[in-house]
């Protein structure tokens, strides 16, 4: 051309940006455009700006969009509605919603008026983020300016509804899209089909299949692969296979999706072998499997603990050119774990971070970054496995990994790295884990704190070790009797009074449960605290308490509960009702009371005795104990074996006084035992006599 004597002219190079934008070469585009700025032929102008946005746009580079955009303005050029509309559909569709609003906001700021691709775009995009209420807004907003939907605005906010499950709402928008003339096309039922099948109402869809022949809208592989995702989802194979030939026989081929659900629906099955050959059937074929065909049967698998061909599919997917993604690599090191090939999947892990074995375009990076929540407990799961062998500078690495990499780590990530270091011996180290997690923002778990105030009694640690237990109560409520059982042990292990470490717990900010109380009512010292115990467990009634104590059996506590119930829950007859649960009958309530006595004035070096006293207590308490008793003539003759009951019950509570005294200490309460006893004869005799 020049060769000629013709100078190019601005539709000449905007000409030639064009269509390097269409190639998807945006190099050679902005050689263009350096070569207008150099020859001065010609400025870029509009037209060129424009081009250039839409290129970056499609090649989903809004960075360098923006750029442009912005230096289209520096020059001087005021960007049209086009300009604007393009750079929010590309927002749009990187899923950059707050973008691509704050694009239209400056849009009708600078006084341009937006038109039905502006609203379409905006529409489109706030549905696919499930902001069914945003769009609706925007729909709105669109009618008061005065603006028609399209079949594309339709057929978004249709979507929008299915995919939340708003089937009516979806169907009404498809009748107000046929007032307006237009007709739902292939991908408005498919829509819909996607949206029953997602629901699991699979008649629905096939009756829409039937609906689009008898309108003669022709479905397409999309129609039948959504369907036969749907069987093989709610695991009607049957009717998938059935659908897959009919779907042959009306000359719509089977793409890789279709197949890919197939497999995935004969893997759920337990039918590998037939998942294969039709993987086989797929290659014969010529249809090529993508990502997700690779993945269901690399995960099929390694369920089967069939590691060794799953890691050979890997390396002919990638022989393919089909790129794993981040779902292969956290199914084949969750399948490496789980079969105790621990350090293959550390190899394997760090082989992606850091020898970058596969495309550049496939960097494990950018998988990580865009990770979702399956895949982020793949890593955590590797991560608890490097911890269960003892492998903690490996764990160490993987949580170094995962903080370059910008990670957003949840409390479970520190909970398992300070149970790991705790077992392995580095206390300081699980302190130090623990101190993070407080600083992160995350409440500290009751299994991981416990691990470290362990280690930390067992290094001396004790000031430590009390600010771990201080954190625990008041951050984290303590959801079982065992947490607090530990931390009372522990408590009593460095020389806390018993009494004074369950104070502990009792004066915490947290809330224990019910099984706690029911702990502490089990070991507790003072027989009279029960009551104690069950006013400060405000959250449950009586009811609970009773219940739960005799573990969920009902009739054992009617007694008991009627006449806590009648008495407004009355000091005495609350601690009564608790007694009776525990031991069965009022002649055991009267010795629990005698021996809560005599264990009241214990000292503090007798505590293991007294513990054991009680169980050997307890346990003949449990032999004698009549009332509620299932088995035996008791059960056979009812009434008349009750009235047998005082002398049964007198001769064990002679029996259990006896043993109590020969069990405690003589020497300085000898005569508080004789005492005690006494008491408890003139008790028997009373009861006898009634």
């Amino acid at each position: 051309m020049r060769g000629a004597g013709c100078a190019p002219n601005a539709v000449t190079y905007n000409t030639l940006v064009a269509a390097f934008c269409r190639a998807g070469e945006l190099d050679g585009a902005e050689r263009v455009v350096s070569s207008m700025r150099e020859e001065g032929n010609a400025k870029p102008n509009l037209v060129t700006f424009n081009s250039m946005v839409n290129g970056l746009c499609k090649a989903g580079r809004m960075e360098g969009a923006r750029k442009v955009f912005d230096e289209m303005v520096r020059e001087g050029l005021a960007p049209d509605v086009v300009s604007y509309n393009t750079l929010l559909s590309g927002y749009c569709k990187v899923g950059c919603l707050h973008e691509s609003l704050a694009v239209f906001s400056e849009m009708t700021q600078r006084g341009l008026v937006p038109d039905v691709v502006t609203f379409t775009s905006l529409i489109h995009a706030t549905c696919k983020a499930g902001n069914l209420e945003q769009a609706m807004a925007l729909v709105a907003q669109m009618r008061e300016r005065g603006l028609r939907m399209n079949e594309v605005t339709f057929t978004a906010l249709i979507d929008g509804f299915c995919k939340k499950g708003f089937l009516d709402d979806a169907l009404l928008a498809v009748e107000e899209m046929r007032k307006c003339g237009i007709q739902p096309s292939v991908v408005c039922y498919n829509a819909l089909i996607n949206g029953y099948c997602k629901l699991g109402r699979m008649d629905l869809a096939r009756e829409l299949i039937r609906e689009m022949e008898a309108k003669r809208v022709k479905p397409d592989v999309v129609t039948y692969s959504t369907i036969i995702s749907g069987y093989c989802k709610v695991g009607n194979l049957d009717s998938a296979f059935q659908l897959n030939q009919k779907m042959l026989k009306k000359g719509v081929l089977p793409d890789a999706i279709t197949y890919s659900s197939l497999i995935r629906g004969l893997c759920e099955e337990k039918r590998l072998n037939d998942a294969c050959e039709l993987f086989e059937n797929m290659l014969q074929l010529g249809v090529q499997p993508d990502e997700f065909t690779y993945t269901t049967l690399i995960d099929g698998h390694c369920k089967e603990g069939n590691v060794e061909k799953a890691l050979s599919l890997h390396d002919e997917m990638i022989r393919k050119g089909v790129l794993p993604d981040v779902v292969t690599y956290s199914v084949l090191i969750n399948g490496l774990s789980k079969s105790a090939r621990t350090k293959e999947a550390h190899r394997l892990l760090f082989k992606l971070y850091h020898e970058d074995p596969v495309p550049d375009n496939i960097k494990y990076d950018a998988l990580m970054l865009c990770c979702s929540k399956a895949e982020f407990k793949s890593v955590v799961a590797l991560l608890k496995g490097f911890c269960m062998k003892g492998l903690m500078k490996e764990a160490d690495k993987v949580y170094q990994s995962m903080l370059d990499r910008n990670w957003k780590l949840d409390g479970s990530v520190y909970s398992i790295l300070i149970h790991g270091h705790c077992r392995g011996g580095n206390v300081r180290k699980a302190l130090s884990f623990h101190k993070q997690m407080l600083r992160s923002g995350f409440s500290p778990n009751s299994t991981s704190t416990i691990s470290l105030v362990r280690g930390l009694f067992e290094e001396g640690m004790v000031v430590e070790a009390d600010n771990a237990i201080q954190d625990l109560l008041t951050c984290c409520p303590l959801a079982d009797a065992e947490a607090s059982k530990a931390l009372i042990d522990l408590n009593r292990k460095e020389g806390m009074d018993y009494f004074q470490a369950q104070g502990e717990i009792w004066y915490s900010e947290s809330s224990p449960s019910v099984e706690y109380w029911n702990y502490m009512m089990t070991i507790c010292h003072f027989g009279i605290k029960d009551y104690k115990m069950l006013k400060y467990a405000r959250t449950y009634t009586p009811r609970e308490l009773l219940i739960s104590t005799n573990g969920g059996t009902e009739d054992k506590n009617e007694q008991a509960l009627i006449k806590t119930r009648k008495e407004e829950l009355k000091k005495n007859e609350g601690e009564m009702a608790l007694l009776h649960a525990r031991v069965g009958s009022r002649l055991h309530a009267v010795v629990r009371l005698g021996v809560a006595a005599m264990a009241a004035v214990l000292a503090r070096p007798v505590l293991l005795r007294r513990v054991v006293v009680r169980r050997r207590v307890a346990v003949l308490l449990r032999r004698s104990r009549v009332p509620g008793h299932r088995g035996g003539r008791e059960h056979e003759h009812g009434k008349r074996q009750r009235h047998q009951q005082p002398l049964q019950q007198s001769r064990h509570g002679w029996i259990v006084c006896l043993l109590l005294l020969l069990l405690l200490p003589p020497a300085p309460l000898l005569a508080l035992s004789l005492f005690i006893l006494f008491i408890c004869v003139l008790v028997v005799v009373y009861i006898i006599a009634k």
